[in-house]
């Protein structure tokens, strides 16, 4: 008898900053972490979802990193990615002290806009369709309780949340998921990708010297 398909649907920043950001693993196959994470099922699409972040000041090799790392993602078969925007601006807040001379301070502002939208519209088509018995979520976002909560109470779909930070979403929890899957450590460090990948095209190539190098 098959085993039940999963897909899965990443949120690309919030997994960032809930597990990855400081942590020296960070060049993490997703298609591998998810098979190993979802031991019984067949996992049928991994769905990323990200925006292509701009240079800073503070960071400008940032788009040269992740351009790296969706080119590496590029290479598994099930993963496919999906873009929001993303943007950087200058912007006056206010200061908590109300004491404080001047009362604002102009900050740099990063928004990434846009991924949740798309990734609320994959889960309800996929489900709509049929295409998986499992829909897995990778996010703390509240914003997806909508979502998540018509995909398990409209269209009868089994769902299931991967836990980004170490305390679930209250709202998300109120969809009652089916299961909670925590993203362990050990998981994550076996499932990086090696140093130096060799591409061509969309396939892994072992050979050396026949193709250009994909470097961390």
């Amino acid at each position: 008898m098959a085993n039940p398909t999963v897909n899965v649907y990443i949120d690309g920043f919030n997994l960032y900053y809930g597990k990855l950001k400081g942590q020296p693993y960070k060049w993490l196959n997703l298609q591998g972490l998810f098979e190993d994470l979802m031991p019984g099922y067949e996992v049928k699409r991994v769905k990323y979802f990200t925006a292509r972040v701009k240079a800073r000041s503070d960071d400008p090799q940032a788009p040269a990193r992740q351009s790296a790392y969706l080119r590496a993602l590029a290479t598994l078969p099930k993963v496919t990615i999906h873009y929001g925007q993303y943007t950087v601006h200058n912007v006056r807040m206010a200061l908590s002290d109300t004491n404080a001379v001047p009362r604002t301070v102009e900050v740099i502002k990063t928004e990434e806009k846009g991924s949740d939208v798309n990734l609320a519209a994959h889960l309800m088509m996929d489900a709509f369709r049929n295409d998986a018995d499992v829909y897995l979520v990778v996010s703390n976002d509240s914003d997806l309780t909508e979502p998540l909560r018509m995909t398990k109470s409209l269209l009868g779909k089994h769902i299931g949340i991967a836990k980004t930070y170490e305390k679930v979403s209250k709202s998300l929890l109120r969809c009652k998921p089916d299961f909670i899957r925590d993203i362990r450590v050990g998981a994550i460090q076996a499932n990086q990708f090696p140093d130096v990948l060799r591409l061509i095209g969309k396939k892994v190539c072992m050979g050396s010297g026949c193709c250009p190098v994909l470097v961390r």
